[in-house]
Parts: C-alpha cells; sequence; structure tokens
C-alpha cells in the first residue's frame, strides 16, 4: 500500500509517496495550477500512477497542505459576507485594537473590513461573562437580518454574540434561523469557531471562516470527486495550522483553520526528521517560489503561536509560528527610487514564472540569477523535464537591472542573491535571537524548491554553524504531511482567579474536552490505541493583559499547588522573573487531541561507492567578486555515500532542489540522506 502527500505552492504542487510495507519513499512536483489547485493534485497522481506502476486501488492514504484560504484572503477573493452581532457591537471589525503595525509610520492603513457596514447587523440579546441570560435573543431581529442580507447578495453570514465563549445557546438558535430563512447560505459561528475571549479577534476570525467558506467547501468537493475518478477510494485528509490532520469534512466546517497549511507541514516533517538525525534544535528555512517561511524548533516541538495575521487581519487559532517574508525563488528584481536593488514581494509564480522558463516572463526574478550564475542547471531542471533558457535570463538582467545601475551582470545577479540572503537571514533572527536564543546551538534546516540553494550564504550571514538539507528538500511539504497527526484543538474559557475551587473547574473542563476530542477522533476513525492529548492552561499575574501556556499532565483535582509551581516557572523562562505574592488567573483551559499516525523515518540510505563516482559533471559557478568564477564539480546526490567528505565549493543536484556548498565549507551525506554542511 502507498501513502501520498501533497504540498500546493506557488509555483509548484510537491508530492511524496512513501511505500507503507517498506518505508521507502518516492517524490514527485510538477508546475501548479492557480486558477484550480485541485487540477496540478489529480493530473501528478495520475502521472505517478503512472510513472511509478501503482494501482489506484493501492494507495490507502492522502494528505494535502494547501494555502487556498491564505491566498484567497490576501487577494480578497472570498465571497460576499454579512455579519450578524449584539446589539452596540456593529462596529467592531472596524474599531479593531489600538495597535499599529509601524508605529511612526503614518502612511500605513489598515486593511478594509471584509464585511462591508451596510451588511452588519444587530440584534437584541445578551449574556453576561459568566454566560447567563440578561436579554433574551430577539428571533423576529434574526429572521430580519437574514433576510435583508440575502437581499445583498450574501453567500456566507457570521455570527458572533458578546459572550457566547460562555453560552453558545443564543448563537446555536440564531443559526438554526438563518439556515431555515435563507437556505444554502454558509453559516459560521464564534463559538464553533473560537470560543474565546476578546470580542475583535473572536468576530474576524469568524468572519474569515465565513469568507472562505463556501468557495474551500466548493474546492474540497472537486477535488473528492477528481481523486475518485481515478478509482482511488480514500477520502483525503487536510492539514491545518497547528500541523495536524483534518478530515474533509471537519476543514469543510472550520476552513480558516487551513490558512497555515502548506508551511505547517513542512515544519512538523523537519522535526521528525531532525530528531531521527540527532538535531533536535532547528530553524526551519523553506524557501518556495514566492515566500520564505522560517519556524524554530526546540526540544523536537515546533514552537506555537495562539494567533497571527493573514493579509492584516487577526486569525486567533493555534497554529505553528512561522515567519513569512516576500522573498523567494520566483521573487521578481527591481530598482526602487532610491536606484537601490530590491527583491520581491512580487512574485512571477507559476504563470508566467521566471524569465528562464519560457512560459512568458519578462521580470528578472531570484532564480533567473542563480541561472546566470550557472548555480541552478542552465539547461534543465527537475531531472531534465523542465528546460531551461539561460541567454533569455541573461538578457533580462542586462535589460532590467545590470544596465540601469551600470554594472556587469554578474554583479546584478550576485547582488540579488546578497540582497535575499539579508532578508531572509533577518527573517531568522526574527524568531531566533531576537526571542533569546543563540543559533550557536541551532541548526538551520533548508527545505523548499530554493532552501539549500541559498542555506549556504543565509547561514553564513546569520552565523550559524550547521546546515542539514533532507532528501528531496524540494517536496519536504509534502513529506511532512506524511509526518504529520490528525489533531483538533479545543477550548473552553474560564477567567478566574486561581483557588482550590477555581482548580477543580478547571480539571472538569479538562475532562470535558477530553470526552469531546475522543468522540472527535472516533468521528475520524482512529483507533483508541493511537490517541492522546495535550492538556495546556493559558493563565496570567493580576493586571497582566496577556497570558502565557503552561502544560499539564493531566486533570489532577490535587494538582493546584504545582500547577502554581509550575507557572511560576514557565514565567521566568518566558520573562526572566515571576511575582510569587501576585494572584494568578486562569484564562482558558485547552485541550489537543491527537491521533497517531504511523511514521517512518529511517537509516536506509545506501548511495554510492565514493564520491568520485557520485560527480557527473564540472561548470563554471560565479561565487562573488572576490572568488569569481570558479570551476566546480557538480554531484548527483543519490549516488553519494554515506560519512565521506565533500569540500567546497560543490554543487549537489537532485530532482527538486539544488544545493550550493561554499568554498569554505564540507558538506556529507549522513545515513538518513540528509545533506549536512558545516561552516
Amino acid at each position: 500500500m502507498y501513502r501520498i502527500g501533497v504540498d500546493v505552492g506557488g509555483t509548484f504542487t510537491d508530492f511524496t509517496i512513501t511505500n507503507a510495507e517498506n518505508g521507502d519513499n518516492l517524490y514527485f512536483k510538477l508546475s501548479s495550477t492557480p486558477a484550480d489547485p485541485s487540477d496540478a493534485i489529480v493530473n501528478g497522481i495520475s502521472q505517478i500512477l503512472d510513472i511509478f506502476k501503482i494501482a489506484p486501488g493501492a494507495i490507502s492514504y492522502i494528505g494535502h497542505g494547501t494555502t487556498v484560504a491564505t491566498n484567497m484572503i490576501i487577494e480578497r477573493r472570498g465571497v460576499v459576507t454579512g455579519l450578524i452581532t449584539t446589539k452596540g457591537f456593529r462596529d467592531v471589525l472596524a474599531i479593531g485594537r489600538q495597535t499599529r503595525p509601524a508605529l511612526y509610520d503614518m502612511a500605513i492603513r489598515k486593511p478594509d473590513p471584509l464585511v462591508e457596514r451596510y451588511r452588519r447587523f444587530e440584534v437584541t440579546e445578551r449574556l453576561n461573562a459568566r454566560g447567563e441570560c440578561l436579554e433574551p435573543l430577539n428571533e423576529a431581529e434574526v429572521a430580519q437580518a437574514a433576510e435583508a442580507l440575502a437581499k445583498t447578495g450574501v453567500e456566507a453570514i457570521a455570527i458572533s454574540f458578546l459572550h457566547s465563549y460562555r453560552n453558545p445557546e443564543h448563537e446555536e438558535r440564531a443559526a438554526r434561523i438563518v439556515a431555515d430563512t435563507v437556505p444554502g447560505v454558509f453559516v459560521s459561528t464564534s463559538s464553533r469557531v473560537l470560543p474565546e475571549f476578546r470580542e475583535f479577534e473572536r468576530t474576524s476570525t469568524t468572519v474569515l471562516n465565513a469568507y472562505v467558506g463556501p468557495e474551500m467547501d466548493a474546492y474540497f468537493d472537486r477535488l473528492s470527486r477528481k481523486i475518485a475518478d481515478l478509482d482511488i477510494t480514500v477520502e483525503p485528509m487536510i492539514v491545518h495550522s497547528n500541523g495536524g490532520l483534518l478530515s474533509i469534512e471537519t476543514a469543510k466546517r472550520l476552513p480558516v483553520t487551513t490558512c497555515l497549511s502548506g508551511p505547517a507541514a513542512g515544519v512538523m516533517g523537519a522535526a521528525v526528521v531532525g530528531v531521527a538525525a540527532g538535531f533536535p534544535n532547528l530553524v526551519t528555512f523553506d524557501v518556495g517560489g514566492t515566500s520564505t517561511d522560517v519556524s524554530l524548533i526546540v526540544d523536537g516541538k515546533p514552537k506555537l503561536a495562539s494567533s497571527r495575521e493573514v493579509a492584516g487581519y487577526p486569525v486567533k487559532l493555534p497554529m505553528i509560528d512561522i515567519h513569512v517574508i516576500g522573498a523567494g525563488g520566483g521573487s521578481i528584481a527591481h530598482i526602487d527610487d532610491a536606484n537601490a536593488l530590491k527583491l520581491g514581494p512580487r512574485s512571477a509564480g507559476a504563470s508566467p514564472g521566471p524569465v528562464a522558463y519560457a512560459r512568458g516572463g519578462t521580470e528578472p526574478t531570484l532564480t533567473d540569477a542563480n541561472i546566470c550564475l550557472n548555480r541552478l542547471n542552465p539547461v534543465t531542471l527537475l531531472d531534465g523535464r523542465m528546460p531551461v533558457d539561460r541567454a533569455a535570463a541573461l538578457s533580462a538582467l542586462e535589460e532590467k537591472i545590470a544596465r540601469p545601475l551600470h554594472i556587469s551582470v554578474e554583479q546584478a545577479a550576485y547582488g540579488l542573491i546578497q540582497v535575499a540572503a539579508a532578508n531572509m537571514s533577518r527573517a531568522i533572527r526574527a524568531v531566533t535571537t531576537e526571542q533569546g536564543y543563540n543559533v550557536a546551538e541551532i541548526a538551520l534546516f533548508a527545505f523548499g524548491g530554493a532552501g539549500p540553494l541559498h542555506a549556504s550564504e543565509v547561514a553564513r550571514e546569520a552565523g550559524i554553524g550547521k546546515i542539514i538539507v533532507p532528501q528531496e528538500p524540494g517536496t519536504m511539504c509534502a513529506r511532512g504531511v506524511l509526518l504529520s497527526d490528525v489533531s483538533l484543538d479545543f477550548v473552553r474559557m474560564q477567567l478566574a482567579k486561581v483557588t482550590p475551587e477555581s482548580w477543580l473547574e478547571a480539571c472538569r473542563a479538562l475532562r470535558e474536552m477530553i470526552a469531546e476530542g475522543n468522540n472527535w477522533l472516533a468521528s475520524e476513525r482512529m483507533p483508541e490505541d493511537r490517541r492522546s492529548f495535550e492538556l495546556t492552561i493559558d493563565a496570567h499575574y493580576a493586571g497582566q493583559s496577556h497570558e502565557i501556556r503552561v502544560g499539564v499532565d493531566e486533570p489532577d483535582e490535587n494538582g493546584f499547588g504545582a500547577f502554581l509551581v509550575k507557572f511560576a516557572s514557565v514565567h521566568r523562562a518566558t520573562y526572566g522573573y515571576d511575582h510569587p505574592d501576585q494572584p494568578v488567573f486562569i484564562v482558558s483551559c485547552r485541550v489537543r487531541a491527537i491521533g497517531y499516525i504511523p511514521k517512518t523515518v529511517s537509516p536506509s540510505h545506501v548511495g554510492g561507492a565514493s564520491v568520485a563516482e557520485a560527480r557527473i559533471d564540472e561548470r563554471s559557478v560565479y561565487f562573488g567578486p572576490t572568488e569569481g568564477w570558479r570551476r566546480t564539480p557538480i554531484y548527483r546526490r543519490g549516488a553519494l555515500p554515506v560519512g565521506e567528505p565533500i569540500s567546497g565549493p560543490a554543487v549537489i543536484e537532485e530532482m527538486s532542489s539544488t544545493t550550493v556548498v561554499l568554498a569554505d565549507q564540507t558538506a556529507s551525506i549522513d545515513a538518513f540522506g540528509n545533506i549536512i554542511i558545516t561552516n
């Protein structure tokens, strides 16, 4: 039986195929189809079945990482959405928070609300902070609001009432009325999407869920139908932003959870591969066609965040903490008003793509720069499946960059690589040194189609001594899909001072969520012996406005004192101090329900007899003004033997990526097939 992991990127769609019987991996990629990402997925699976001679009935699992929801939000391509909220809270989306992305930049303006004011309706109802009814729901007003919204052409309606995180009764009744009044409309309630306090973030996340809901529903239906047409009987699973997997049905109900789907899978895969190879502390460096994603892994666990913004809109959901910048292989080079060389954030994407791809692109990109300098194969990519036009790339760089700046083409191309390295290393510092981590104790885990190409320059810039490049790094996010577990997060608000009595309430909430998680895992067809639960409590000292997360082993009713000790320890580790005499408040209790997926990461790399035999070519490669053009050996990665060192400069090629080793670096292959580069 075979398991297939799929990741859809802006330029390429990547596949990893694992033989479940022996753990062997196969890799494949092809150009993405932005108009409908499911086309590339199905085309790729069809080719995989043909090329690798796999019968459709032998496919036991398909997992999918996607950025469809993210792109919809960024490009404002969601459906027309309405909002029904508590009287007095119509403008919460517009008011937001008194925060600015850049404090002294007066030119910055926040994005317009996704729901226009005339599509935001108030209804009479009110709960207090304990969830007790102060004013009953006016059902007639809900029906009138739904009718009025239907006349404006809405396809989705979000419902967000004050304090519904404590008591969902009013929201649930309103949702039933809306569904009866406007049949077929997508309804999203905050008590199901985000049962937490802070009205702005809760309403924003619920609106985003509604905004992308109908299109994501249609996308998932198309994907399922097309896969079934290949005579494959399994339903695809979807990666969500905390790095776990969801069934299609759960993802259709909570599509906002997929906003960081693809990048999250890559981080989860990196954590598993890194631990197996003996590197539990990593900064992941995922460079694709459009963006660079970096994230921190400590002791084999990805760092999590409780919220982030997507295109300026808050999404308050548990997710892997990924720092994203607009610099990738397809990032377009340009000269700004001050005559300085810039790269991105605009990208050539999959269509038209870099100039060298000969698909109509006219703007030079970072990929074109690497082809001009012969760091990338100047003839073909993807093991000969994609021809490259180096002359066109040279011409575009000459016309658009070198000539206006009065420099050589080599200087222009190398300048782009240096600009990219500076931008990427700043992103790495944002998740390491700026958060108190010593980069000398962390390895750079480079993947994505362009990550290994730039890792050596970036590691030197960031002061990192070790680089790990996994097998077929261009498909690492797809491989990460196969190394992710099924999971979903549950939360209960408490908002109470920690006392023996409130601790009993917290334990009760944790037990209830464990029961909910068990029911959900059963609905996901997860066997009992593969289920587990991670328990955490968000808490803060009196007077603090934000909380820290504290792990709990079990809902122990006698664990009141132990929790306070652990909270103080976590607070010291986070902020450098604690307040023994200050009261502690529990904000929320959380449970992550996990269904473990079998994973295979074994030391199975064989390779060839010697480094000399793995050498397939030699070409002149440009390494900057000091070293200039140097005759550089080219190696076939799969033929490299375990443990034999390679002195730089060198270029190591494989189907999905190319790794550059600089002159003062040494590389070798470990038993897991990873390239280990040492500065």
